[in-house]
């Protein structure tokens, strides 16, 4: 397989790039994914954890039975609640979900996705080729020549670059990622539900957490485990909050104490807000998908749920297989990342509450939603971004 020119290759088999992988055998390409790390590997912590209707049902038009597959092995939780302190300022209870369509969301862990994505490229005749570490890809008008750290060439007509934000087919291409780095570090623990005595399937957003010396906390359920996310303050010594101890003190306030002893994965970030410069190099043979092309903060969800939509346009792109189909991916698909990234900038502005004018909102918010439901309703949706009512590419997604 190594000397023969591939249509298409994959590089990546995180979820974007199988999800590309099933688009592409969709459009009735052969594909063959390659993977830096070995057959089986787990990688740690829940990662992605949350799936958009849209993301389901573009998952299922590609893959029969995979949306539904995953909602029915997800959480579906059906209240959100936010909490200004100690009081409740916002909440809502949908109704059941209709059993004839596709969840609003469902809550299941990365390594769940990406083994139900494993089984259905393998129904599809997705070919894997394991312990594929690229060193180097070369694109010209005819095709991609891709190098791995073994001395083996791969040689394919297009590319998609699922490799993630350390991408080897992006940085070949010269292609740079721009935007910053956000200043506030965040705590990330993955703590395992009592199956006996679980919680209640809610999410809960805290501004100002009592418990946690007024800093934000957002409580997230998903299958088999609880999500918390802690905002930590400027000056703050993330060791101080991710380190065994650390952990324990404040996971034991802000859930039931037992879930101390349950911590399954404790990780810190200080997010990126970045997008490609470009989506394609400039002979149009290689795509950029999911976080090789773009890398935001997780609030609303954005990262895996463009990096689908991103992975469907690309594969109906090299289906087409002209320069036209490519820019015109690359082009909405940027516009996309775009777009996602001011909405999360809107949401880390109003999390980090730096300016005066946005600490002031808030407050007066938080003081008239006791009386009115519109107050509450903002400040339970702000953290998240707003959603992209107005702006929708082919695939009807963000």
């Amino acid at each position: 397989m190594i000397d023969m020119v591939h249509p298409v290759l994959v590089v990546g088999a995180g979820p974007v790039g199988m999800t590309a992988a099933l688009a592409l055998r969709a459009e009735g390409l052969p594909v063959t994914v390659l993977e830096a790390e070995a057959k089986g590997r787990v990688r740690p912590g829940s990662r992605a954890i949350f799936l958009h209707r849209e993301s389901l049902e573009h998952l299922e038009s590609i893959s029969e039975g995979l949306g539904w597959e995953l909602a029915r092995n997800g959480l579906v939780w059906t209240t959100k609640k936010t909490y200004w302190g100690e009081d409740l300022v916002y909440e809502r209870t949908y109704p059941p979900p209709d059993p004839s369509r596709l969840p609003h969301s469902t809550n299941l862990s990365q390594i769940a996705i990406e083994g139900f994505l494993l089984d259905a490229c393998k129904r599809a005749g997705v070919e894997f080729a394991w312990e594929q570490s690229l060193v180097s890809s070369t694109t010209s008008a005819g095709g991609v020549v891709l190098r791995t750290e073994a001395g083996d060439e791969w040689r394919a007509q297009y590319v998609v670059g699922a490799d993630g934000s350390r991408s080897v087919v992006r940085s070949s291409a010269g292609i740079e990622l721009e935007g910053p780095r956000i200043p506030d570090s965040f705590v990330i623990v993955d703590v395992d539900e009592d199956e006996e005595r679980p919680m209640l399937p809610e999410r809960i957003y805290y501004y100002e957490h009592p418990a946690a010396d007024g800093r934000n906390v957002l409580l997230v359920p998903f299958a088999g485990g609880i999500r918390a996310d802690l905002q930590l303050r400027p000056g703050d010594d993330p060791e101080k909050f991710n380190d065994p101890d650390g952990v324990t003190r404040w996971i034991a306030r802000v859930l039931p104490p037992k879930y101390a002893e349950r911590v399954t994965w404790v990780s810190t970030y200080r997010f990126f807000q970045v997008v490609a410069s470009a989506f394609t190099d400039e002979h149009r043979r290689i795509c950029l998908v999911g976080e090789a092309a773009h890398l935001f903060a997780p609030f609303g969800a954005r990262g895996l749920n463009s990096g689908i939509p991103d992975a469907l346009v690309a594969a109906r792109a090299i289906a087409a297989g002209t320069p036209e189909a490519i820019d015109h991916f690359a082009t909405t698909r940027r516009a996309a990342a775009l777009y996602n990234r001011d909405a999360s900038n809107t949401a880390l502005h109003h999390m980090q509450a730096n300016g005066w004018k946005v600490r002031l909102k808030r407050r007066v918010m938080a003081s008239i939603a006791r009386h009115g439901i519109a107050a509450g309703s903002w400040l339970d949706s702000s953290p998240f971004g707003p959603r992209a009512a107005e702006f929708k590419s082919e695939t009807g997604s963000y």
